[in-house]
């Protein structure tokens, strides 16, 4: 019997975790590619606008496919929840979830254990795998030459599969450079990131300031030392009548002509109020207009009209003024304040750049590139490594890379299978299984023979080098301490973290309910 709605459907038990199991494992299949530093791109291409996008960041792809699967969207949570959280791991976090749940699979389909043993059997090999990673991690907080060698390092790894690996070093430097300025916060805002196609990779360069990507007016004086500046978000033409629909009528154009002088004497007005506070540059979101812009040049204050609000917004926070609406109390409005504003060229474009602003840990990142798609592509790399350095800086510890971590986790859990009774110990194996799959698919995905570099890689654990991890320039074992293959402790906490939460979500899943489509009346 039915007790659905019409098309409402229901799927049961076997049938609805087979549809999770198939769902979440064909999305780790689609981003598995991506893994690593030899990891492929992959092209997005929109269906409305046939805009393209070339990227193998996994939470990109992720976010931009429609899903009906309802496992599969799991997945993709985790991987937004990643990237909101440490900024990179994507791609791993969802790879090792999908693994976790195929291994979950042979067990409850081939062996019929039951999902809540293997449920137990996850946590008590997560909690192994997250105690070895805490074991592993090293602390170079106290030592500053150690501690800026460790951000450097992390930065060379996450950038080493972006479209950036060629040019590493250099953008490692540029990023851990950028977060040092900080000094602690955790505030990106301080760093903005103008994109320029043209020239090559290695012309972006890191400034120290704030560039805005606008023009100084007209007439207006084009540079100015120890400027103080109000940053506006106000309309300079004249208060116009707030009735939907009214108009106003005179019996000739004499009175046309008061009216047009009344509305230019309130500009002018407007402009007196303005120049009172005493300022040498005067910044507005919305348009200035020709005649105030006259009468601010007359006053010798530089203009800048329709700066976005973003720009607007950190350029009141570098420059510790404060976006003002109205100005009948002068002494009440925050002025910002920096040592030198002047128009500089990037390409063929004039920009605005504020020099020596109040908030000494801005900066601004300019990035160049061949094509519009690359230099995208580079700001969503560059933004993965701002984002996993400015939580290093945080949470100071850090782990090895290239497979390492995840197989020193992979043999702990070994260990703890052995010491477990009854069936749960087959899920924790399995959870050891699905660790070592990392390793495995970023040998495939380099081109080396996974089977016999894995093995080899485990032996070298087991042997007592704990250093142990892939070379994926030569396809050998070698040490990733000497390699500097260095990551974040919190981005790999992460990933364990979540795909485990996230295997044992969809394990636990025996049925789904789907409503019915709501549906469009016809007129």
């Amino acid at each position: 019997m039915n007790v659905f709605a019409d098309e409402a459907t229901e799927e049961r038990g076997e049938n609805a975790r087979l549809s999770s199991f198939v769902g979440a494992m064909a999305l780790g299949d689609l981003v598995k590619s991506t893994l690593g530093p030899k990891g492929m791109n992959k092209i997005l291409q929109s269906a409305s606008t046939s805009q393209i996008t070339v990227t193998n960041d996994g939470a990109t792809i992720l976010k931009s496919i429609h899903l009906d699967n309802p496992a599969a969207k799991i997945l993709v949570n985790i991987s937004k929840v990643q990237d909101d959280e440490v900024g990179d791991g994507t791609t791993s976090v969802c790879v090792l979830a999908s693994e976790l749940l195929r291994e979950a699979e042979k067990l409850v389909t081939i062996q019929k254990i039951h999902p809540q043993t293997v449920v137990e059997g996850f946590r008590i090999a997560s909690k192994a795998s997250l105690d070895a990673l805490e074991k592993s991690a090293v602390d170079n907080a106290s030592n500053e030459s150690n501690f800026r060698k460790d951000l450097f390092n992390i930065a060379r790894t996450t950038l080493s599969s972006k479209v950036l690996s060629q040019d590493k070093d250099y953008f490692a430097n540029l990023a851990v450079d950028a977060v040092l300025r900080l000094k602690g916060s955790t505030d990106l805002e301080h760093i903005q990131i103008i994109k320029k196609p043209g020239g090559k990779l290695t012309d972006s360069y890191l400034d120290e300031g704030f560039i805005l990507d606008k023009q100084i007016a007209t007439n207006s004086p084009k540079r100015i030392e120890n400027a103080k500046i109000l940053i506006a978000n106000t309309s300079m033409d004249t208060d116009k009548i707030k009735i939907f629909g009214a108009r106003v009528r005179v019996d000739g154009t004499g009175k046309l002509a008061e009216l047009e002088r009344a509305e230019k004497e309130k500009m002018k007005a407007k402009v007196q109020q303005i120049a009172a506070h005493g300022v040498t540059c005067f910044v507005n979101r919305q348009l200035i207009y020709n005649y105030p812009e006259s009468l601010l040049a007359e006053s010798g204050i530089m203009s800048i009209e329709h700066a976005d609000f973003e720009g607007v917004e950190r350029l009141a926070l570098v420059t510790g003024g404060e976006i003002a609406s109205t100005f009948d109390a002068p002494d009440k409005v925050k002025i910002g304040r920096c040592d030198l504003i002047e128009e500089i060229m990037i390409g063929e474009d004039k920009l605005i750049k504020f020099s020596g602003v109040a908030a000494g840990q801005a900066c601004t990142v300019v990035l160049r590139g061949a094509t519009s798609q690359m230099v995208e592509e580079a700001e969503r790399s560059l933004h993965d490594a701002l984002s996993v350095l400015s939580q290093t800086v945080k949470e100071t510890r850090v782990t090895l890379g290239g497979g390492c971590a995840e197989m020193l986790m992979s043999c702990k859990v070994d260990e703890a299978a052995r010491t477990v009774k009854g069936k749960k110990a087959l899920a924790v194996e399995g959870f050891a299984r699905a660790l070592r799959q990392m390793p495995t698919i970023l040998a495939d995905n380099g081109g080396y023979d996974s089977s016999d570099l894995v093995t080899k890689l485990r032996a070298a654990h087991y042997e007592g080098r704990s250093d142990a991890g892939l070379d994926m320039d030569k396809g050998e074992i070698a040490s990733m301490k000497d390699l500097g293959v260095t990551e974040s402790y919190k981005l790999k906490k992460q990933v364990v973290v979540s795909a485990s939460e996230a295997a044992e979500m969809i394990l636990r899943v025996d049925n789904i309910l789907r409503s019915t489509p709501r549906r469009r009346e016809a007129h």
